[in-house]
């Protein structure tokens, strides 16, 4: 291929293995791929913990928002399907990933309410930093555009701040103000859900300064479509299908 794409692995491979789960974390780390994507939401005491819900209910045995519970309550909640394992925590994604090609695509969730929660940003960059991995996280991404805005403004991850565009948001202000949201609050790059995506978008990102991704894709037939088409990157629950059909 001219333009390889990269691939990252949506929560870990959804699709494979329970989502952002360090059993799917260590498969993925196995994989000939580029990136793992993943989510982070603050516990009670501000501890950065890598789960997509605010809401406990459906990836656990217990019920509740995440942010109700500290780390040492969330150390005794399973998840669904895991064997055992608890919610992992920023630092032991970290420890997977550590060593390995395989690069971090962060994910900075709010709550249930869709608020930030107060001081994410900067508590995730101390764990990366802390943890060795701040120069190997590929890209940040969020769906709100002041986050995206406060990391920029934050001024210490100099690698790719990603606006993730949600397809309401796509359909209610259009694709020139979408673009123009990412670039105002300091994104390099844009993810779109692949339903939007066509050549003339990718052209258009392109052409207005943004490096275009897309998320959503689980399905073949949808994968093969956006490798066609030539996004950037793409995030993916069936990673395994990913390779292979990109290796194809």
């Amino acid at each position: 291929m001219a333009h390889r794409t990269i691939i990252a692995s949506h929560r870990g491979g959804s699709y494979l293995w329970p989502e952002n789960s360090l059993m799917a974390f260590r498969e993925t780390a196995k994989l000939p791929l580029e990136q793992v994507e993943f989510d982070v939401q603050l516990s009670a005491d501000d501890q950065c913990v890598v789960i997509h819900d605010p809401l406990l209910d459906r990836t656990t045995d217990v019920r509740g928002p995440v942010r109700e519970r500290t780390l040492a309550e969330l150390r005794h909640i399973r998840l669904r399907g895991a064997h055992g394992e608890c919610v992992p925590t920023l630092a032991e994604l970290c420890a997977v990933f550590r060593g390995t090609p395989v690069k971090l695509r962060l994910e900075i969730k709010a709550d249930s309410d869709r608020r930030h929660y107060p001081g994410i940003a900067p508590r995730v960059l101390d764990v990366l930093e802390a943890e060795r991995m701040l120069e190997h996280t590929a890209a940040i991404t969020s769906f709100q555009a002041p986050m995206v805005a406060e990391l920029r403004d934050l001024g210490r991850f100099k690698g790719p701040l990603i606006w993730l565009c949600a397809p309401n948001v796509w359909l209610d202000i259009g694709r020139d103000m979408a673009f123009a949201t990412a670039r105002s609050c300091g994104a390099s790059g844009i993810g779109l859900h692949h339903t939007v995506i066509d050549p003339e978008t990718l052209a258009a990102a392109r052409a207005s300064g943004l490096s275009p991704g897309a998320w959503g894709l689980k399905d073949e037939a949808d994968i093969r479509r956006v490798l066609d088409l030539g996004v950037d990157v793409f995030t993916s629950d069936d990673p395994v299908a990913a390779i292979r059909l990109r290796d194809a």
